[in-house]
């Protein structure tokens, strides 16, 4: 990240000797040996991926056949099955892979990674935004981009306030339900100018010509399938076909919101910032445990279907470990930072953890102070 803007640097602490991220590390190693046991993708992860995927394209392969034009219901009720399934893949399939977390081979990762690609998104887009900037820099303004509204909601207590901002925790959740949309149609481009202006694209070995040039030709193709085609095969009228896909974007980005926000903007997170020499008081794994929060822990169903990210504090701390084992060493974390004293703090039901990020909006809406405390 050469060519980042400096004043944006951030440093985190040095982790020191036998530190809580070496201990845990350790003992989730062993974890994995003791059991004789892969990191990866298991069976039970490819029935899901096949689940996940058949969400989304059986629906669609419906609607293009013409097979669902016996019921203005059915057209309608494939449009928001579809968008269960961006969440499914989104969550489960696509978010794994792009963290290298589905396989060891580089290349099933990459394609099962490129899925996204086929939902109206840019991998090498989400790769920049959630791996290197959320995963590194949680909940530090003006770098972790997943808390990064813009003008419309204050997440962080370093943000300006706003006088709207006083009502963010009632109009928020329309806005959420909105974000796939706005992601497609124009956030994808503005990220790629940003990157490309800051070097970030580089990391993904692109230029910007390339990346512009490969991002508008998947946008044409994403408009020529999702819009085209099902206006001229559905039976449907165009504006029952629009109306079908903002339907999907609309279920899509609200349970995306809803999954990824409880876990980081809520009143339990630290919100650290750096001080006047861009350095951090703590090191970076002990920052993560202290912005991030797990939820429904003994809800399988849920645990299932958002691809473990219910658990997000094993996720920050061990992201290239497939989701479907961080059931098992959450266990482990947990007794290793308690040793250490370190907060852990987990929501007892998904409700709680949507109830807790509500509040925390609602306080960022109506406090101007930077500590929240």
């Amino acid at each position: 990240m050469a060519e980042i803007v400096k004043k944006q640097i951030v440093k985190f602490a040095p982790k020191g000797d036998d530190s809580f991220y070496d201990t845990v590390k350790h003992k989730v190693n062993e974890y994995f040996l003791a059991n004789n046991i892969s990191p990866y993708s298991n069976s039970k992860m490819y029935v899901k991926t096949v689940v996940m995927l058949s969400m989304y394209f059986v629906p669609y392969v419906v609607l293009v056949t013409g097979l669902a034009s016996v019921s203005i219901w059915l057209f309608y009720g494939l449009w928001l099955l579809m968008g269960l399934g961006i969440v499914g893949i989104g969550t489960s399939v696509m978010h794994d892979s792009n963290h290298g977390a589905y396989t060891e081979n580089k290349a099933v990762n990459n394609l099962l990674g490129g899925v996204l690609n086929l939902l109206g998104g840019y991998a090498p887009n989400w790769k920049i935004q959630h791996n290197i900037l959320h995963h590194t820099y949680t909940n530090i303004e003006g770098l972790d981009e997943d808390i990064d509204a813009g003008k419309g909601l204050r997440m962080t207590p370093e943000r300006p306030l706003k006088p709207h901002h006083k009502y963010q925790h009632i109009y928020a959740w329309g806005l959420y339900c909105l974000m796939n949309l706005y992601w497609i149609v124009a956030k994808d481009y503005k990220l790629l100018f940003r990157y490309g202006k800051n070097g970030l694209l580089q990391k993904q070995k692109l230029t910007l010509r390339r990346a512009l040039i490969e991002l508008s030709l998947l946008k044409v193709l994403y408009v020529a399938y999702i819009i085209v085609l099902p206006i001229m095969f559905s039976g449907f009228a165009w504006y029952h076909v629009v109306a079908g896909i903002v339907a999907m974007h609309i279920v899509a980005g609200f349970s995306l919101a809803a999954i990824f926000q409880p876990a980081h903007v809520v009143e339990t997170s630290d919100y650290s910032a750096p001080n006047d020499e861009r350095k951090m008081e703590n090191n970076w794994a002990i920052h993560q445990v202290m912005n991030t929060a797990d939820f429904a822990p003994d809800n399988k169903l849920v645990s299932w279907f958002i691809g473990g990210l219910n658990f997000q504090i094993e996720h920050h701390l061990f992201p290239h470990i497939c989701h479907v084992h961080y059931p098992k060493i959450a266990k482990i974390v947990a007794n290793v930072a308690a040793d250490y004293n370190l907060p852990y703090q987990v929501m007892p039901t998904f409700r709680s953890a949507l109830v807790a990020h509500g509040k925390m909006l609602k306080k960022l809406g109506s406090s101007e102070t930077h500590s929240l405390s």
